[in-house]
């Protein structure tokens, strides 16, 4: 869970007046039942779930056309298999589920005055916090991300929802302060801070799949993770229409890779932020955290232009497959797509002359990796330039 939340509610009236502007020069001249028509600049994650038949956190539908996973895998059996194994689907588990807790089944920590024991055991997972007098225990609800960074618990108290004080950082092998989290005052901020009704529809709304239907947050219904209707759109109709005509080819559901590129940045930022969202909010000017917002950073890169297919995030990370790969000579290829190998002229789709310095690892000079502050890992800047060492952040 994050603490880079979308623009709040109240600044609604300046998301409305850039919609009308957007709407003034073209932006949603019309639109198929599931297609939204192309921006030709990034537009706020709001005004996009406002203005099309769907995007990703939309909470418009009825909980009953949501169909399943295990049903879309009927006919896409080879993507939704890989895709079951991706962090995506991994973006919410039950704690009990969790394999970083598992595998640390007692964790204790002492931050300051207050001394943490997160338990694990027969299907619960209990943190417990004291301070020398006295003590409180809270039962984990959920666990929000797959630990490849790290992972965050969510536990409700008196109906209200909250965000553990502590979070397991794999790069620790522990629990730690949660990025953005103060030092607790009480002992039971201790354990944890009440997250706002907004804050936690949101935050449901990126690491689970239908929380919020009939614009109703609906949490006990919410299927864990991002799975295939949590961008696809609820998958009914489309079922029925194919069960009824194997070769329709009308859009029931909507298939991303058909979006413009500007469209489709946009559509992964509205869990990783569009760059009209990070502006709106003030993190353009946030300093080194904002390299967490892969879409705003994308969008500063040289050759991003007017938008280039070849430059969206599914270019380079395919949400079916495993999103994030450690070895830099596997994103290559992707870079001569654009770029000719030394030697070579640029031509036809190639526009970009050869790198002058070497001919691979291209992203480790090119899209640094750097530390963000209280998040004891390191981030992928995606916002491709010439870097070089000991200069200042970019923004």
């Amino acid at each position: 869970m994050t603490r880079l939340g979308h623009p709040a509610r109240t600044n609604y009236v300046i998301l409305i007046f850039v919609a009308l502007v957007l709407a003034a020069g073209g932006a949603f001249a019309g639109s198929a039942p599931k297609q939204p028509a192309a921006a030709r600049a990034s537009v706020p994650t709001d005004i996009r779930v406002e203005s099309t038949p769907w995007w990703p956190t939309t909470g418009s539908s009825d909980f009953k056309q949501y169909v399943g996973s295990a049903t879309c895998a009927r006919c896409h059996q080879e993507k939704a298999a890989t895709q079951f194994a991706t962090s995506m689907a991994h973006a919410a588990v039950r704690p009990a589920d969790s394999s970083q807790l598992k595998s640390h089944p007692d964790l204790v920590v002492q931050k300051g005055r207050y001394a943490y024991d997160l338990m694990t055991k027969d299907g619960k997972a209990l943190l417990s916090v004291s301070d020398g007098k006295e003590n409180t225990t809270k039962n984990l609800e959920w666990a929000l991300g797959d630990a490849s960074f790290g992972q965050t618990y969510i536990y409700r108290d008196a109906g209200k929802f909250y965000e553990s004080q502590l979070s397991f950082y794999r790069r620790l092998q522990t629990l730690d302060t949660t990025t953005g989290h103060m030092e607790p005052k009480t002992l039971e901020t201790a354990v944890g801070g009440f997250v706002s009704p907004g804050g936690i529809q949101q935050c449901f709304g990126c690491h689970f799949t239908a929380s919020t239907t009939g614009n109703r947050f609906a949490p006990e219904q919410a299927i864990p993770g991002v799975t295939c209707e949590a961008c696809h759109g609820p998958g009914a109709e489309h079922v029925l229409a194919r069960t009824l005509d194997p070769q329709d080819n009308k859009e029931t559901i909507l298939n991303p890779a058909k979006l413009a590129p500007v469209d489709l940045v946009d559509f992964c930022g509205a869990c990783h932020r569009t760059p009209a969202d990070v502006v709106l909010s003030g993190l353009s000017r946030a300093g080194i955290i904002n390299v967490r917002l892969q879409p705003y950073r994308l969008e500063k890169s040289k050759c991003w232009g007017k938008g280039d297919a070849r430059l969206t995030c599914p270019a380079c990370h395919d949400p079916h497959v495993q999103i994030v790969r450690d070895d830099p000579q596997s994103y290559d290829p992707k870079c001569l797509q654009c770029h000719v190998r030394k030697g070579a002229r640029p031509s036809g789709a190639h526009r970009a002359v050869a790198c002058k310095v070497a001919t691979k690892d291209c992203v480790t000079c090119h899209m640094p990796k750097l530390e963000v502050p209280s998040t004891h890992t390191t981030f992928t800047d995606h916002w491709i330039r010439i870097s070089q060492a000991g200069t200042p952040y970019p923004e």
